[in-house]
């Protein structure tokens, strides 16, 4: 029996191993933060590897002391516990000014990030974003243009279980939408969260933003991505809204300022044009 289970065991490691050696493999597990396409993002993500880093350092010198103490100091090498050192006042003084020292050198770059990540002002552009059950709507206010984000076709028909259509064969799968969400880069863009239904979480690795989306409350955020940069990045709802709460992935769509610009007026031109249809519509049924 304990053969038979070795055996098992052995070959569901090396399924793992090579698993994970696949190159497909590799590119699917990030298991880090990443440094986003914004300032703000890197200086999160380079707070996060502060912390990380001490608390490696940590771990290293509490856990390395605690086995060379139970190596050198066991009962079978005749060990005898030192009372004058476990109440040594000069020690407990040392290791506890210590962590403090430790903790406020966490403190200060930690609350430095966290007043500049609550200040939005300049922002030259705000976005009103709306979590419906199971969708997205993005405003841009003062604008008139509101688009509303929705699982692409193709996944969604892939997910169902009866459409016969194989999910490897969707790009992106779960991850694409019919509209994403345009934005300008080199722009200070604010962005207002909101939910109509139940809670949502407006979550955007690139940008380092994972807001709740409460209804009746509206939590604030704000993003500077870095000029020059453009390209599709993807996020996720990351709150448990409903039985399709996996089925309502985020993705921001990042132009340059002239194509912003451009996209915008055009959108603004087409809501023009459908607004000067409904009462011509309305006329003809008349």
């Amino acid at each position: 029996m304990m053969i038979k289970i070795s055996r098992a065991l052995t070959a569901t490691l090396a399924a793992a191993a090579m698993s994970l050696a696949a190159p497909c493999a590799q590119a699917a597990w990030t298991l880090n933060m990443t440094p986003g396409i914004s300032d703000m993002s890197r200086k999160i993500y380079s707070l996060h590897m502060l912390m990380f880093w001490w608390c490696v350092g940590i771990a290293i010198v509490v856990f390395g002391f605690m086995i060379f103490s139970m190596v050198h100091f066991r009962k079978s090498k005749g060990a005898v516990a030192d009372q004058h050192f476990l109440h040594n006042t000069r020690l407990e003084i040392v290791w506890t000014l210590i962590p403090v020292l430790i903790l406020i050198s966490m403190a200060v770059p930690a609350a430095r990030v966290l007043v500049q990540t609550e200040d939005p002002v300049e922002t030259e552009l705000t976005i009103r974003v709306t979590g419906y059950q199971w969708k997205w709507g993005y405003e841009y206010a003062d604008t008139g243009v509101t688009i509303l984000s929705t699982l692409a076709r193709d996944s969604n028909r892939a997910r169902q279980l009866d459409s016969g259509v194989d999910p490897n064969s969707v790009p992106n799968y779960l991850l694409a939408v019919d509209h994403p969400l345009v934005v300008p880069a080199g722009v200070k863009v604010r962005v207002l969260i909101t939910a109509n239904d139940v809670i949502h979480s407006w979550w955007v690795p690139a940008l380092a933003i994972k807001k709740d989306a409460i209804p009746g409350f509206i939590n604030e955020a704000w993003f500077d991505i870095d000029p020059g940069v453009t390209g599709t990045y993807r996020g996720q709802c990351a709150e448990l809204c409903g039985r399709d709460h996996g089925f309502m992935p985020i993705v921001l769509e990042v132009k340059s300022k002239q194509d912003f610009d451009q996209w915008l007026q055009q959108q603004q031109q087409a809501v023009k044009q459908a607004a000067a249809t409904v009462p011509s519509a309305t006329t003809a049924a008349r």
